[in-house]
């Protein structure tokens, strides 16, 4: 019982140890559309993401695919575009896709 007692103590400790990371996915949302990136310059307002973005941390550096298809692709997958296959726009009943 007691080696249950430090495992379950253990996994505690360390599930409190691990980054909680949230991921917004929008669609035709551009770095411009969201504040926290613009400073409010722009006219948009998104309280919500800037304060998350300000207690934690703002991803500044990426690439975006060029369709929806293959960003998604790519990120539910984990891997490039070249390798998922769905460098395109998705149709419904297509031999290729996930």
């Amino acid at each position: 019982m007691t080696a249950g007692l430090m495992a379950l103590a253990s996994a505690v400790t360390s599930a409190a140890d691990k980054p909680n990371i949230l991921v917004i996915w929008g669609d035709d949302v551009g770095r411009a559309n969201i504040s926290a990136y613009t400073m409010g310059m722009m006219g948009y307002r998104t309280p919500n993401i800037d304060r998350i973005a300000n207690e934690g941390m703002i991803f500044t550096d990426y690439y975006g695919e060029q369709s929806c298809t293959a960003g998604r692709s790519s990120f539910i997958m984990g891997q490039s575009v070249f390798r998922t296959g769905l460098s395109k726009v998705g149709l419904p009943g297509a031999k290729l896709g996930m």
